[in-house]
């Protein structure tokens, strides 16, 4: 008797210890997934069935009609060269836009995708070790991490393998299909928290005691309509042992069975159940699911899934030759001062590449993945910030990635800085997406870059934008943030932002910020930030930081600053262009779809 072939699930393809496959392929899913959306464009399938069977594999609805956003998941970022020229290709066979987008959650997302390419994508794209699984629907999304994990100083170990673990325990599995929503789980390599713990249902923070590893283990969190921070759960959970996966599954079980959260979709996230109880009859409710049945009947070895990978073995040796800068080297030097970090590893640093609006081109792509091949480990991660980390680069070839940069128009210094400016998709392609936060970006990034901003603590300063009130952009631990709103005017409508102020992520603090009580045309919302800029210089005490600024003076100055920018606008020819929204060349209306974030 033949074995079952390979890809299935009785014989699933081994797992490889290499970056970027992580997620184990299964091509009987890309079999199925022909199958079904074939049967789905023949009439032959319901629509609501068919949406939660591409949810699953990542394919999500736009708001244009007959077209797809194919979301790949990158497990802490990770990802090869092999694979951007993969992605490279695929946007070029199958993606109108010709671009990949990096998503806060570390994703690279495809848009504007026809249902019949869709398929081919994910197929060709599963070749290189890619993967869509669970990219949507009620399902554990994409694990987030701190991109430098490995490198840093102060690790108490590296977590990449164990977040590695996670991945592939927790995907396929029977229990995390169809949750009352989605979960999302993040891993900080140390206490500064890169990977901002507090905003997720799940997270870890490392620990080790006695010489045990473990971590600090949070659930609860989130941002949109109802924000709250993740409580601890336990102060420390083992790791080796497979106590973080044991546990993790137990609050995924109480989860699942909370019928009266699937009522409101809209409200039905683990941080809900955690906010109604309180997480120490949540943690009663989890020692209570520890002592069932299902224990006993689980592996939580982690024999076999531990992604064991080491970076340092693939890097490059030392240059024969090194180029350095001649005459003028200030940009260099910022870029080297902004975007360049030194590892523990003596010898080594990581490069940060900033991507404007976290979009690349096939060529940037193509790119990139040649700098990885010529100057890294091998392996880069994208971060939640939406730009790229090269790792394991030679402190003497920095220049030379540099230059090779440059010519990808990728070598912009002020990585995670002022001009550095976050969004989601927005109108671009959500459904859920009230304004183009896309453009706004553009605007913004374009007015900060012109004030030409050379002061140490305003350069500090972090600015992201939503096109919804659900904050995919992280607008809420912004320093300045906004999300995407509108004014009506008779039968008219102003494509419009609310602000916040005083937002946090860094150093281990995590806040939201105050909104504020305006509500500021799209169009002048680049101004609203040039201003509160201009008003944190001119105002603030020696060596205060923005934070602080905002803690001092309160949000009733920073309104008063924008007072007249809040003012209303008549329809009239002369003031059209507040009538259309940034990149829009017709008259704004909100169209506001059935989001599959719930579906």
């Amino acid at each position: 008797m033949h074995s079952a072939r390979t890809g299935s699930l009785e014989n699933p393809e081994v797992l490889e210890n290499v970056p970027g496959h992580i997620i184990p392929i299964l091509e009987r899913e890309f079999d199925d997934f022909d199958t079904e959306s074939t049967r789905y464009l023949a009439g032959e399938l319901e629509g609501d069935e068919f949406i939660k069977f591409r949810l699953k594999q990542g394919v999500y609805g736009q708001r244009q009609p007959d077209v797809q956003m194919v979301r790949v998941k990158l497990p802490f970022g990770g990802v090869t060269p092999d694979q951007l020229d993969a992605f490279a290709d695929g946007i070029e066979k199958y993606v109108p836009l010709r671009k990949g987008h990096i998503t806060t959650r570390q994703n690279i997302q495809m848009h504007h995708v026809p249902l019949p390419d869709a398929a081919a994508l994910i197929r060709e794209l599963g070749e290189a070790g890619l993967s869509s699984r669970e990219g949507c629907g009620n399902t554990m999304r994409n694990v987030t991490g701190d991109p430098r994990a490995g490198t840093l100083e102060g690790e108490l170990f590296d977590i990449t393998p164990y977040a590695g673990a996670y991945v592939r325990y927790f995907v396929r599995h029977p229990t995390t299909q169809a949750m009352p929503r989605k979960v999302k789980t993040a891993f900080a390599a140390t206490a500064e928290d890169n990977a901002i713990t507090r905003i997720h249902d799940v997270a870890f923070i490392p620990k080790v005691r006695d010489g045990v590893r473990g971590v600090e283990m949070r659930v609860g969190g989130g941002t949109s309509i109802m924000p709250r921070l993740a409580p601890t759960l336990y102060e420390f959970v083992e790791l080796d042992n497979g106590d973080y996966l044991k546990i993790t599954e137990a609050c995924m079980r109480i989860f699942d069975r909370q019928d009266w959260l699937r009522v409101n979709r809209a409200r039905a996230r683990i941080k809900v159940l955690v906010d109604k109880i309180g997480i120490d009859a949540f943690r009663e409710m989890v020692e209570a699911e520890l002592e069932g049945d299902w224990v006993s009947e689980r592996d939580f070895s982690l024999e076999g899934i531990l992604f064991e990978y080491d970076e340092e073995a693939n890097a490059p040796a030392p240059p024969r030759t090194v180029a350095t800068p001649n005459g003028d080297n200030r940009e260099f030097a910022h870029f080297v001062q902004t975007n360049v970090q030194l590892q523990r590893q003596p010898g080594f640093s990581t490069v940060e590449v900033k991507v404007p609006r976290g979009d690349l081109t096939p060529d940037q792509l193509r790119g990139i993945s040649q700098v990885m091949r010529d100057y890294t480990g091998g392996a880069a991660r994208t971060t939640v910030h939406q730009n790229v980390v090269l790792r394991w680069v030679r402190d003497e070839s920095v220049y030379d990635v540099w230059r090779a940069l440059g010519e990808l128009e990728l070598n912009d210094a002020g990585a995670d800085e002022i001009t550095d400016v976050v969004s989601c998709p927005g109108t671009d392609s959500c459904k859920l997406g009230i304004t183009s936060s896309m453009g706004l970006n553009q605007a913004i990034h374009e007015r900060l870059v012109q004030m030409q901003i050379g002061d140490e603590l305003t350069r500090r300063i972090h600015v992201k934008m939503s096109g919804c009130p659900n904050g995919c952009g992280q607008h809420h631990i912004a320093n300045i943030g906004f999300y995407g709103a509108s004014i009506k005017v008779g039968e008219h409508t102003i494509p419009a932002y609310i602000p916040h102020i005083g937002g946090a992520y860094e150093g281990g603090e995590v806040r939201y910020g105050q909104r504020l009580k305006a509500r500021l045309p799209a169009k002048r919302v680049p101004e609203a930030v040039q201003r509160w800029v201009r008003f944190y210089e001119s105002e603030r005490l020696d060596g205060e930081e923005f934070n602080a600024f905002v803690d001092r003076v309160g949000p009733q100055d920073f309104e008063a600053q924008v007072k007249d920018l809040t003012l209303p606008i008549e329809f009239s020819l002369e003031n059209m262009n507040y009538f259309i929204d940034w990149t829009k060349n017709s008259p704004f209306e909100v169209i506001r779809g059935e989001g599959e974030c719930a579906v």
